[in-house]
């Protein structure tokens, strides 16, 4: 039987207009401290995105959610939060926003392989 371990993710959404608290899956994040494993995978229909709101600047989205990477990346690329430990930069990029990228409630769970449950829920929440 294979060694389950604790994970944690949230989902990442756009949200066009903060007041209408209306919003599209674009990614997931995935967290498990016991693999040392922290990733985001996300995917941009930029028709569906635009069909949603006219309003959206790709690239300004593009350059947010290519942030979210470089802090999972850790090291000096993601910045002075990319060099706190792995735990404070799920919790930093999972907290609270009111900007045109948010996430959801933080979800725990248990997995096997943290890449291939990162990779489930993609195609479940995003795709």
């Amino acid at each position: 039987m294979q060694e389950k371990h604790l994970f944690e993710y949230a989902v990442i959404r756009v949200v066009p207009r903060v007041e209408r608290e209306e919003f599209l899956n674009v990614g997931v994040i995935l967290f498990c401290s016991s693999q040392g494993f922290l990733q985001t995978k996300y995917h941009l229909n930029e028709d569906r995105l635009k069909a949603f709101s006219t309003c959206i600047d790709m690239q300004e989205l593009k350059d947010r959610l290519g942030a979210f990477e470089k802090v999972c990346a850790g090291r000096k690329q993601g910045g002075p939060i990319g060099q706190l430990g792995t735990a404070s930069r799920f919790r930093w990029l999972t907290a609270n926003r009111s900007t045109i990228v948010q996430t959801s409630q933080v979800h725990p769970g248990l997995c096997g392989n943290a890449q291939e449950k990162l990779e489930k829920l993609f195609e479940q929440l995003v795709l």
